[in-house]
């Protein structure tokens, strides 16, 4: 997780045209040999769900934890002579992108507190609703708080409970009846390893096992598949799963209301990752026909945004008819940069992340994919790139509804006022990114293509219904536009 207090100032480039994730969170219980070279792997398969710090923190035989942490992607942060450094078998990990917390690295998980049975490490994805109350009970109890994260204050507070005299996972069910809000954790300890999903499952949280029986937790399954971990299950909402030298055990410390972040099948999380014992591939390519049989148009080629675009513009080729093609070029070796182009670049078009291929689209009527829209200052520029390589028409598709809600659970959106769908029609939408035509997908097609229950989604960006009560006080940090709505 990388949330913080309600209001605090964004920090690093948030200027994208993307709702950002949260973090991945990783964990290794019962293995052989160390683990933090493990742990290294899994992060980097989770690179995607945050790429400002990562952080690894393991626990040697004699129950003393080694954490290093530090700003950058996976690749940076850790070398050979490092994670040599990281002994043990059971360890925890995590990647982080800030949502509400500063990014610096006081911020970077895991978190590590002390207790009386030893130290916790705890990684976490989502946000709490109630971290300003959180915060200011620990104040007063006494714990002095050396982050603006939601994420510390949950590790404290189970670390409190440890004090009073629980066990761990006691301690830990203590401590997470006193969060509100999304979370997903990954807790490691001297003598076990916890699994811990809200009541409503937001965010992600899987469960796998190595050949050797060594457990492993991850945000999503190619974090498993990476290290050769075989897919067990989800962790269920409301679930804690508890890993110790006596095997698993599972028990549930809140009433499931599953309510997946719908975002996470359509954008955040990775195609071949499974949910729902279906890949997310599939799940994106489904919402592209289903976007075809809504809105189609004429044209001479069909083309994706790379790389969350490419399967529902396949699956729109797929629908219309119309022949699916690479026309952007994606630098998949471009992470988040701390170097920032000069003035003098940006004026002569400096293109760091996507290029053109012309001779694919020059005298053509493109219909380009996307799988969202939030600003529209990146779609606005793609639109203009398109037609200054040739397109003589440009018509864009959605595969998923307008976003006209901020998010209050883990990911980083803007205050509704600066989200383009909360303050103009799909048409005026169209005339700012000068297309030909504009259409997204419905929300009764996106819910349909998942092929599940449509009551275990969170869909409140697009609707507006939240699932978890946001306090008044938070939602007047985001929901500007409401009161114009009463």
């Amino acid at each position: 997780m990388a949330g913080g207090l309600a209001g605090e100032p964004l920090s690093g480039d948030k200027s994208g045209d993307k709702p950002e994730e949260a973090c991945g969170v990783f964990g290794v219980w019962g293995a052989t040999e160390p683990v933090a070279r493990s742990v290294y792997f899994g992060l980097y398969a989770l690179q995607h769900r945050g790429q400002e710090s990562a952080g690894i923190t393991t626990f040697d035989g004699d129950g003393r934890s080694h954490t290093h942490k530090a700003m950058g992607l996976v690749s940076q942060v850790f070398s050979e002579e490092i994670l040599q450094g990281l002994p043990g078998t059971a360890g925890v990990g995590h990647t982080r992108y800030s949502t509400t917390g500063g990014s610096h690295q006081g911020n970077a998980q895991p978190f590590v507190v002390p207790t009386r049975l030893g130290d916790l490490a705890l990684a976490h994805n989502g946000n709490l609703v109630n971290a300003l109350e959180l915060r200011a009970e620990l104040t007063a109890a006494g714990v002095a708080l050396a982050t603006s994260t939601d994420s510390e204050a949950i590790a404290w507070a189970i670390a409190e409970a440890v004090n009073q005299g629980q066990g761990w996972r006691e301690a830990i069910q203590m401590g997470v009846r006193r969060c509100q809000g999304a979370f997903s954790l990954a807790i490691a300890t001297p003598v076990g390893l916890a699994a811990v999903r809200d009541g409503y499952g937001v965010r992600p949280l899987v469960l796998g096992q190595m050949a050797d029986g060594t457990w492993v937790v991850a945000s999503e399954t190619c974090g498993l598949d990476i290290v050769g971990a075989e897919h067990q299950r989800e962790v269920e909402p409301g679930e804690l799963v508890w890993l110790d030298g006596q095997g698993v055990q599972s028990g549930r410390w809140q009433a499931a209301s599953p309510k997946l972040c719908v975002f996470e099948m359509i954008y955040f999380a990775r195609p071949d990752s499974v949910m729902h014992e279906s890949s997310l591939y599939s799940y994106r390519l489904r919402l592209g026909q289903a976007l075809g049989r809504e809105a189609p148009v004429a044209a001479d080629v069909v083309i994706g945004v790379p790389d969350s675009g490419t399967p529902a513009a396949i699956g729109y080729a797929q629908a219309t008819g119309v022949a699916f093609a690479e026309g952007l070029i994606k630098n998949r070796y471009v992470g988040r940069t701390f170097i920032q182009p000069t003035q003098a670049m940006r004026e002569a078009g400096i293109r760091m992340k996507l290029n053109t291929l012309r001779d694919v689209l020059v005298g053509k009527r493109v219909v380009v994919v996307d799988d969202s829209i939030v600003r529209g200052t990146t779609s606005r520029k793609l639109v203009k790139t398109l037609r200054e390589a040739g397109a003589t028409e440009v018509h864009m598709r959605i595969s998923s509804p307008p976003v006209t809600h901020p998010c209050f659970y883990g990911i980083d959106t803007d205050s509704q006022d600066r989200l383009i769908a909360a303050t103009h029609s799909v048409a005026e939408i169209a005339d700012q990114l000068a297309v030909d035509s504009l259409a997204y997908l419905s929300e009764e097609a996106m819910l349909a293509a998942t092929q599940q229950p449509t009551s275990g989604f969170c869909t409140a960006c697009f609707s507006g219904k939240y699932p978890i009560a946001v306090p008044d006080k938070l939602q007047r940090t985001k929901l500007m536009l409401e009161s114009e709505r009463q």
